[in-house]
């Protein structure tokens, strides 16, 4: 395979080995029927992934045990869309998730952190 402007494709191959490493890193939910949305970036996962992995988003919110994931997240949300490259993706910019990783994220989260939890 070649390539008409191998230039070019040498001097994106910088900022390649970076992109496919956020892009491998991405988290997808493994089951569409039990997504949970976290109420910070809206990042999509299941309750277990939030369990599990936390948010790579929002790792200050410390989602490591069942009581901060059902805190921290919420099932009510509408639409969602998978996300590949957010700093080039103008539906990232949309929903304002240009600045997180790749991802599938929902277009609306419905929810609010607590009072206790804000601060």
């Amino acid at each position: 395979m070649s390539y008409e402007h191998e230039d070019d494709m040498m001097e994106e191959g910088d900022e390649g080995p970076q992109a496919v490493q956020e892009l491998a890193s991405a988290m997808v939910p493994d089951n569409l029927k039990a997504m949970r949305a976290c109420k910070r970036c809206g990042i999509l996962k299941t309750f277990n992934q939030f369990v599990d992995q936390g948010c790579e988003n929002c790792p200050f919110l410390g989602m490591d045990d069942t009581r901060q994931v059902n805190r921290c997240t919420t099932p009510f949300f509408e639409g969602a869309t998978a996300v590949m490259d957010p700093r080039d993706s103008w539906a990232a910019k949309w929903i304002r998730v240009d600045a997180f990783l790749p991802g599938v994220y929902a277009i609306v989260v419905t929810g609010q952190f607590d009072q206790e939890m804000q601060e």
